[in-house]
């Protein structure tokens, strides 16, 4: 698209054929350098300013830098601008604004020859994409196999430290991985604040940004619009330091399962710190934390945790890279390690809790340093719980089948559940209790409630709407299964449905 621009002549003359070949020489000459030195020839040529603005990134290159915004929204509405002038380029628009004193002709010469050298770059630089994405993907992997060092060492051996990841799926990912390199304009410039590194493994879009600790949120803002553009999902996680690569990669995977079309983006951080964990008391609930996963590593305890977290032991894998059989196998030596039932829906909420307690070493810092206030709060939590406190010292006594005696039994988290599931109907109280118990499984959970599964479905909807909460998220059902439990005030069984007769509620 073209606007007109300003007619007449400039200070010298009418334009004509000799300033033509003048123009398109120092063109050519910039085009020779840099984008951004054509851009800023061009705009000198018309005595105004130049932007090429991308849809996602925005502008790419702009002369002078203040014209950016001015250059972005000309782009996305031109009958808003129609004094500059417009035109495809690169997969991105070129607008340029010329002086009143610059002749019509002339800004069309200059506008069609930047736009078609423009052309020639990018056509130059997808020549040599292939190769540059397969660098990329090439240091992904060295990053995910711990081979931090020479990859900071392929990158010019800056100082970099830390890593933010970003895990993306859908079906225009090829699409989306060539939209988000020209955004993004990845470059392995040696000594730059910070370097992205993008490439597909095994069908997914990962984006790597290594930097220094410090992540100014634009690799975040462009993976949202590319997410909303072509209508992906993804999980992020970090900044982890480097060696954590392989941690923040299966975290961001974890992340993108509680991803939805209303929120495509979802960082690890959201769905890993329960909002029930701060509102327990500190002492015990760090105390019974660290006794219970004593039996585990570090590497069993993130694989529960990522377990948990994406809600099924294929979803794990995935996001683990390993088979599926791998990870049955390790969870059940964690479940005869912790000597506990992880097919139990209470016992998994309850280790999520214990897997997302402070750090051990913390904990019992905290414990010695404030002893006297831990028991001042344990007394205060319900009758006997200082003999639990004394029990919990013994390792052998921390089990996950039972949190320490009235750890849920304070005001804070009594009113944490009633605010989340209070209100709801008798039917839909019941059928969530038994469709949580069964792990989020429709099937097994209709023939226990003796109603359809389509019934059962809507009654699913309808609690997702009542609590506000998204069920497919693993977090929020364990949060929801324990505040059930804390509000329950009979049997909610399904045995106690209420029945109007009929197929839809026939019994059993």
């Amino acid at each position: 698209m073209m606007g007109t621009g300003t007619t007449g002549h400039g200070p010298n003359g009418p334009w004509d054929a000799r300033d033509g070949r003048d123009t398109t020489g120092r063109l050519l000459r910039a085009a020779t350098g840099s984008g951004a030195r054509l851009i800023a020839e061009a705009a000198t040529l018309v005595q105004g300013w130049a932007v090429l603005a991308d849809p996602i990134a925005g502008a790419v290159y702009s002369a002078p830098a203040a014209a950016a915004a001015d250059g972005v929204h000309a782009a996305a509405a031109p009958h808003d601008h129609p004094y500059s002038v417009q035109l495809p380029a690169a997969g991105a628009v070129l607008v340029l604004a010329p002086a009143p004193a610059t002749p019509a002709e002339h800004t069309g010469h200059v506008a069609a020859t930047t736009a078609a050298l423009l052309e020639v770059r990018g056509q130059r630089a997808a020549e040599l994409r292939g190769e540059q994405m397969r660098l990329h993907t090439t240091l992904l992997r060295l990053l995910l196999a711990g081979h931090a060092d020479a990859v900071v060492d392929a990158l010019g051996g800056g100082a970099y430290t830390h890593v933010t990841v970003y895990r993306l799926t859908g079906e225009d990912t090829p699409a989306a991985h060539q939209v988000l390199w020209r955004a993004v304009r990845p470059t392995l410039t040696p000594h730059a604040d910070a370097c992205t590194l993008l490439g597909r493994l095994d069908g997914e879009l990962v984006v790597a940004e290594v930097h220094r600790g410090s992540d100014d949120g634009r690799i975040l803002r462009l993976v949202s619009r590319v997410c909303e553009r072509h209508g992906l999902l993804a999980g992020m996680a970090g900044p982890l330091p480097l060696a954590e690569m392989s941690t923040a990669y299966c975290d961001a995977a974890a992340a993108r399962h509680s991803a939805t079309p209303a929120h495509r983006i979802v960082p690890a951080d959201a769905i890993g710190a329960p909002r029930l964990a701060p509102l327990l008391p500190a002492a015990p609930y760090a105390r019974w934390a660290a006794a219970v996963l004593r039996p585990l590593d570090p590497a069993q305890q993130h694989l529960l945790l990522v377990w948990l977290r994406t809600g099924s032991k294929p979803s794990a894998a995935e996001a683990l890279g390993l088979s599926a059989g791998t990870v049955r196998a390790r969870i059940r030596e964690a479940a005869r390690l912790l000597d506990a039932d992880l097919e139990d829906a209470t016992v998994r909420a309850h280790l999520l809790l214990a897997l997302r307690a402070p750090a051990p070493a913390d904990s019992d810092a905290a414990a010695d340093s404030n002893s006297d206030s831990a028991a001042d709060a344990g007394s205060g939590s319900g009758s006997g719980s200082g003999s639990d406190e004394a029990a919990l010292r013994n390792a052998g006594e921390a089990r996950l089948e039972a949190l320490p005696g009235g750890i849920l039994d304070t005001g804070a988290v009594r009113a944490w559940a009633g605010g989340l599931v209070d209100g709801l109907e008798p039917r839909l109280r019941i059928a969530l209790i038994c469709w949580l118990r069964h792990h989020a499984r429709t099937a097994p959970a209709a023939t226990e409630l003796h109603v359809h599964r389509t019934t059962l479905t809507t009654w699913l909807h309808q609690c997702a709407d009542h609590l506000a909460q998204n069920l497919a998220d693993a977090t929020v059902r364990a949060e929801i299964h324990l505040a059930l439990r804390i509000t329950r005030c009979g049997r909610d069984a399904p045995a106690d449905l209420p029945r109007r007769g009929g197929r839809t509620y026939r019994r059993a």
